[in-house]
């Protein structure tokens, strides 16, 4: 049984092209395409692919955060990057083996790194992805992944094993630690006590009380949140 493939890439050209070139090759059964990462995932969800072709630059989210995103799952897809010129990438690649073409894609080479495809390891998806910025926070679901853009996240606050995600459209739950987040979006996010961090973009107003202490007001939270006298004078510097 020939593997099922997705054709990922904001281009239709390169999309048209590519699945015409598998098609005559006959090495795979293309049973889809995919236009961005969140009509990626979709598919990914409805087809179940055991093989993506992945654009590397696409709008929104890149082909590469995409990747480490679907390193979450269970059983990620084998993926083979497409790229017209991003050599810092194409260094990655070689270095951890892992698959790539470049555009124009050539028969010949599509050939080649169809046949070599295999599952990537999570060192492999971290290495290669990591050398861009994350723009979204992925959840793990029972059925896939659900994106969470940056910018709709409110806070981020540790309980036991897990970090809640507050976010404009309501709460998840996901396993990335606050040391991790803060070191990753330290830009982004402020740290205001050992278990939580606040987008800065939702503060509204930081105050002071009668007995000394500070309070925090974010933007869509009714509730204000204390601020850890330790992280008062870095909270105002940074602000």
């Amino acid at each position: 049984m020939s593997l099922r493939a997705l054709v990922v890439d904001d281009e239709q050209p390169a999309r048209a092209r590519l699945t015409a070139l598998l098609r005559e090759l006959g090495q795979v059964e293309v049973v889809g395409e995919a236009r961005n990462a969140a009509e990626a995932l979709q598919r990914i969800d409805e087809l179940d692919p055991d093989l993506l072709y992945l654009d590397v630059r696409m709008p929104g989210m890149s082909g590469l955060e995409l990747a480490q995103h679907l390193g979450s799952l269970d059983e990620p897809p084998a993926i083979i990057f497409t790229t017209a010129h991003d050599e810092h990438a194409m260094e990655a690649f070689e270095a951890e083996a892992v698959g790539y073409l470049l555009k124009p894609v050539r028969k010949e080479k599509l050939a080649a790194a169809t046949e070599r495809a295999q599952r990537l390891t999570l060192r492999q998806l971290d290495s290669v992805a990591g050398q861009t910025p994350r723009t979204h926070l992925s959840v793990r679901l029972r059925d896939g992944i659900k994106l969470l853009r940056l910018e709709d996240v409110i806070r981020l606050v540790a309980e036991q094993k897990y970090t809640t995600v507050h976010h404009t459209g309501g709460e998840d739950l996901i396993d990335d630690s606050l040391r991790t987040l803060e070191a990753e979006f330290g830009e982004r996010f402020l740290r205001i006590h050992r278990s939580a961090l606040v987008n800065r973009s939702f503060i509204e107003a930081v105050e002071r009380t009668a007995d000394g202490h500070h309070l925090i007001r974010l933007r869509g939270v009714s509730e204000p949140m204390q601020v850890s006298r330790r992280l008062v004078t870095e909270l105002k510097t940074r602000l």
